[in-house]
């Protein structure tokens, strides 16, 4: 069921924040830092995307399933919003749709590419776009030693426009993560206020 096909059933009144941007900028760390910070707030809610991987404890911590389990899971609805990038494939968890209807604030990172499906799927939708300079970003892929050189710069140099639109928001994480932090978790609190 469709966010808007539940808007019928009864009104969604809570928030969907999307956290966007290019691979080393810092999404997992500001995400795993407002998680830490609104633990004891109910009203928040921090999504565990479901990924085609082995589950890696040096990765994200995520749900793994098969290519044949997740393409199940996918024609079946038990995703609220699924995409592919860097040939995996990635989604959001059907259960999410109960606390939007709920009205809880609900945050998840996603593809940059799943920006516009999101905000069709999703009556209230906000994008926190995080941000840094080039070559701090550079930095922070080879220290994670997951890629070559050669590697890294072909994907600094896969750019994509920075979101604009409804309810976009940016965060510049070139700085101390708990500078960025706060500045995320002021923004997330401000948008739990406006969905009471």
């Amino acid at each position: 069921m469709t966010a808007v096909e539940e808007s019928a059933v009864g009104q969604v009144t809570g928030c969907f924040v999307a956290i966007v941007g290019p691979s080393g900028v810092g999404k997992d760390s500001l995400i795993a830092y407002s998680r830490e910070a609104l633990s004891r707030d109910p009203r928040f809610v921090f999504v565990r995307r479901v990924v085609i991987r082995i589950a890696d404890a040096a990765l994200e911590d995520h749900d793994s399933l098969s290519p044949a389990e997740f393409d199940a899971a996918r024609a079946s609805g038990r995703f609220a919003l699924a995409w592919r990038a860097h040939d995996l494939g990635y989604a959001l968890p059907g259960e999410i749709r109960q606390d939007l209807a709920e009205g809880r604030t609900v945050i998840a990172n996603i593809s940059r590419a799943s920006i516009e499906a999101a905000r069709v799927e999703f009556d209230f939708c906000r994008i926190i776009s995080v941000t840094a300079p080039r070559e701090i970003v550079a930095r922070r892929l080879a220290a994670r030693g997951r890629e070559s050189a050669a590697e890294i710069e072909e994907r600094l140099n896969r750019e994509q426009p920075r979101p604009s639109g409804p309810g976009a928001i940016e965060i510049d994480n070139s700085g101390e993560l708990p500078d960025a932090g706060a500045r995320l978790v002021a923004a997330l609190e401000e948008l739990a206020e406006i969905t009471k």
